[in-house]
This record gives C-alpha cells, structure tokens and sequence, in this order.
C-alpha cells in the first residue's frame, strides 16, 4: 500500500519515483481520495526536483488512461492528428486538417477553445454558421471515416486527470515545469488515439515557451514520452515571435484559412501549414517529407484541399456558402483604422500584446465563462520588418463596440517597437 507522504517525501530528495506510486497518484487524485494539498505538494516537488523520461512516460499514459479513450484502430496508420502549443493568429488546423485528409490521412480530431492571448479552433469553427462541434461518438466516426476529417469540441471525461492537475498547478506557480506540460499536452493527446502526432512547438513573445532552446527541450520530451508510449511523433519549433498570417480573430482567420486553401496567398501561415501538413502525411502514409510537401502543393493548386474543406463543414452542418463567398461571414459594426505613431521599421510585435488587443475588442476570453464576439479582431496591415510612415494605415481594429477602441487601441501601440534600422530576421521554422 502506498502512501503520498511517503511518495511526496522520495521525490522531495530528488528520487525516481516507481510505476505504481506514480499510478497510484494519478488514480487517487482523480478519484478524490488524495486531497489537493498532497497533490501540490507532488508537483511543487516534481517542478523542483523534476522527473526521469522513463516517469514522465509512467505519469502521461496514467493520465491518458484517467477517463475515456477514443479507439481510432479502424483507420490503423492513417490515423494523424497535430497539436499547437498555441499562439496569436494560429488557424493552422483550419488549412491542415483538410489538406491532409484530402491526401489520404484520416484527421479525427478533438480541439479546445481560446483562453487569454491564444485563440481556440473550436471557437473559430463555431463562427461558421451551423456548424457542431459536438457530436455523439457514432457521428464522430462515420464523419471521419467517410470525408477523412472531423473536428469536435474536447470530451470532458478525456483525461480528466489532466484537466484536475491542471486547475491546481495554474493556482501553485507549478505550470512551467517540463515533465507536467509534456505530460499534460501529450496525454490529451494518447486519449485522443491517432497512431501519429505532428506538434508544432511555438517559441517567442505570443508563447509559452519564450526561446528556441526552451521549446526544444519541451519538443524532445513530448517526442520521447509519446514515442515511449507506442506512438509516432514528431515537432516542429516555429517562431511566434510575431502573428502568424494577418487576420487574427475568430471570422476573420476562417477567412483567411479559405484563402490560403483556395492558392489566394503564399505567405509564412502558408509555410508553416504546408510544414506541418507535409510531416503528418510522412508519418500516416510513409512519404518523404519532400514527396509529401509536394503533394501537398499540388492539393492546393488543383482544389482538392479547397473542395476538401467544404466537405468536412458541410458533413459538420456548417453553411458553406460563407466559404464560397466570404462577406457572408460574420462582420463587424466598426472598423478602425489604426494608424503609426512615427515613422521606422517594426523591429518587434510583442504578439501577446497584439493577442490581448484582439481580446480586448471582443475576439477572446478573459476567462472561461466569457462569451466571444466572432467578428472581433485584427487585420495587420504591416508586420515585424516592415518600414512604415507616420500616419499610415498598420491594422484595422473590428468590434462591435466603440467603446472597447481605445484600451486595444493601447495595447497595441504598446505591442510595437520602432527603429531606424531593420531588425535581423528570425526563422520561421527553428528545427524539426
């Protein structure tokens, strides 16, 4: 029989801890028979003393394991999903889920919703009109079955562990730690149950992970433990150090995803999106990934990723005649241009700052019980590098209140740098 002071103790003094204490603590907690002190006290002593690779894996598949599992067997390797740590303008999911279902792979896929500076799938998808995002099981099948894609809202009975571990590490200073954030994101993504994962680390000003060095190491444990657990996986460390794409906002970055599915713009979301759509299809269909960047190149060009999208939101419910025709989205009351303050290069968008300006006119939450405006948001007009005069245009601010102008407004500005000089160029792929 196990004890968690005993437990709590071994890890204090920097000792492994074996498989069943660390099975016996996801279980209790999860039960309610460890209480929430104990518990902190585990991860405070985790965070300081931190965890082999070996425990890691233990304490990500207990977690998995916690509550309900999805069983995508059926697809055998096609299954593929891909994950973000999150950032300010990712509507990667959008353009990546279609594309690669539209080569082959069979994308059945559970996403959150936004939360502070960082944006969430569900929510954007949840600004096409009709669209669900939550389904019964069979629905979820026979949709990802039949068009290769499908995106619902996350299960609360999917690593219910996860979800009780991480309200108590947000409220004890024990979120930043490696071992608990790789096994956080990881053991959503085992219960998920794609036999591939493709995880775009972000690093930067609009992440958690603030430099390359910090991601990587959070990438090589997430390959490692989900590698330990049976799974392929593979990272990608890519820069949000600045927006990704221009539109930031729920209706505004589905239109800008249509546009990068329809071959309208080539641009660094389009890059990062053929990336992380190339190394999925390696991993579910066995190419190269250059064999599959080309393909996926091709998809685009000839309309099957397009006619793909409008596949899956049709089978979702969703109107796509807002896709076929973009006005029809969800729009705004007002618009505003916002205009630089001098003359220079943009030297840095601190993009949690721009994040926040978009939450602030409406786009996203403070917390989680707040409701969304789908048409706020952001459209850049210029980005980090770019030379702009006095008085010229750099974003439009979309709200429906004029009254919520002025403080995005503000934090905004404040988000900016300005310097005679142009700023060196950062990557927008670090490394794989």
């Amino acid at each position: 029989m196990y004890r968690m002071y005993d437990i709590i103790t071994k890890k204090k003094q920097g000792e492994p801890l074996t498989e069943g204490e660390i099975r016996f603590f996801i279980e209790g907690y999860t039960e309610g028979t460890i209480p929430h002190e104990q518990a902190s006290a585990l991860c405070m002593a985790i965070c300081l003393r931190g965890m082999t690779m070996e425990e890691t894996a233990i304490l990500t598949d207990a977690m998995a394991n916690s509550g309900d599992t999805v069983d995508l067997s059926a697809f055998g390797d096609l299954s593929v999903d891909k994950h973000s740590t999150g950032g300010v303008g990712d509507k990667t999911t959008l353009i990546v889920a279609p594309l690669v279902a539209s080569l082959g792979g069979k994308v059945a896929k559970m996403s959150g919703r936004g939360l502070g500076h960082t944006g969430g799938t569900v929510d954007k998808l949840e600004s096409i009109p009709g669209y669900r995002t939550s389904l019964s099981p069979e629905e979820f099948f026979e949709i990802s079955r039949r068009i290769g894609v499908c995106v619902v809202g996350q299960s609360g009975v999917l690593a219910p562990a996860d979800k009780k571990l991480y309200a108590l590490r947000d409220v004890t200073a024990t979120v930043d730690c490696i071992p608990l954030i790789a096994s956080s994101i990881m053991s959503k993504k085992l219960a998920g149950g794609a036999k591939s994962i493709v995880l775009d680390v972000k690093c930067g000003s609009g992440a958690f992970m603030k430099t390359p060095e910090e991601a990587k190491a959070l990438a090589d444990a997430m390959v490692e433990v989900g590698t330990a657990c049976g799974r392929k996986v593979r990272a990608l460390i890519t820069n949000m150090d600045v927006p990704l794409g221009t539109h930031i906002g729920n209706a505004l970055e589905v239109k800008e995803a249509v546009r990068i599915l329809r071959g309208e713009q080539e641009d660094d979301l389009y890059r990062v999106c053929i990336a992380l759509a190339s190394n999925m299809l390696s991993l579910c269909m066995g190419w190269s990934v250059e064999e599959a960047e080309e393909k996926c190149i091709e998809a685009i060009r000839d309309g099957r990723a397009y006619r793909k999208l409008l596949e899956w939101i049709s089978a979702q419910g969703g109107d796509t005649s807002v896709l076929e025709e973009l006005s029809l989205l969800p729009v705004s009351s007002i618009c505003y241009e916002l205009c630089a303050p001098e003359a220079g290069y943009i030297s840095h968008m601190a993009t949690d700052g721009i994040g926040t300006a978009a939450c602030l006119l409406g786009a996203g939450r403070a917390k989680k019980e707040d409701t969304i405006d789908p048409a706020a948001g952001i459209v850049l007009q210029a980005k980090t590098g770019d030379y702009v005069e006095k008085g010229q245009c750099i974003a439009y601010l979309y709200t429906s209140s004029e009254a919520l102008l002025p403080a995005a407004e503000r934090a905004f500005l404040e988000s900016l740098t300005f310097t005679s000089l142009p700023p060196v160029e950062n990557p927008l792929i670090f490394t794989r």
